[in-house]
């Protein structure tokens, strides 16, 4: 696969070295071509460098590894290049306070799609501080983490179910991306938990079997009756 990623930082980094090592054609894309020289180097393998609109046009999959407020710029800069390509987001619009940029307005990737209305938007990589997406693989008590991707066009979705396996995680569809403000403030929920109150946000669901509410177990020590 060709993957163009857009952006020099550390989710860049993260991912786009998973890639490469998968067997992906990387080129890193930034607006100092120094830095993508730099971290194109770093990650090895086949990886290049070039500017933003090149790895854009070069990409059957472009990552927007970009800050909230930048992405939608630059995607609307170089529409036409990202037109028919699958667009990538792992934006998290969570600012001061741990307080999501976008309440009452479209999430980061409806924002990513009106700017570049002819790129298959997905949203992805959101929850997870990079650190975790540089793990080989991302496994915790020996379940592989599930990354949740949420999108519009199937054949779109495809591309990143299989760029998930290549992280060593699991993809979870969870609908269109009319979902996506639900990933984003899950993220900004979680940051909250995390670094505000020093919480464990994994201890916040019950497990699968309970989420539908409690079961009974009969007197004779067996089967769980639902109701």
């Amino acid at each position: 696969m060709r993957i163009g990623v857009l952006g020099t930082g550390n989710m860049a980094d993260a991912l786009a070295t998973h890639w490469v090592r998968a067997g992906h054609q990387v080129i890193i894309g930034g607006r100092d071509v120094r830095k993508a020289e730099r971290l194109a180097t770093r990650i090895g393998g086949s990886t290049k460098p070039a500017g933003l609109r090149a790895a854009a046009e070069f990409g059957q999959v472009v990552l927007a590894a970009l800050p909230f407020g930048a992405g939608a710029d630059v995607a609307r800069d170089m529409h036409a290049a990202l037109e028919g390509k699958v667009l990538l987001d792992c934006s998290n619009p969570v600012g001061p306070g741990f307080r999501l940029l976008t309440e009452g307005g479209p999430s980061a990737a409806r924002r990513f799609a009106a700017a570049a209305p002819g790129a298959h938007v997905v949203k992805a990589f959101n929850l997870c501080h990079e650190d975790v997406w540089r793990m080989r693989p991302p496994v915790f008590d020996g379940r592989p983490l599930a990354v949740p991707i949420c999108g519009n066009d199937e054949e779109a979705l495809v591309f990143v179910r299989e760029l998930v396996r290549d992280v060593g995680c699991e993809p979870v569809a969870v609908g269109g991306l009319e979902r996506a403000g639900l990933l984003e403030a899950t993220a900004a929920l979680f940051i909250t938990l995390w670094v505000g109150e020093g919480a464990d946000a994994q201890a916040v669901a019950p497990p699968l079997a309970y989420a539908a509410g409690p079961s009974h177990q009969e007197a004779d020590g067996g089967t769980a009756v639902l109701h």
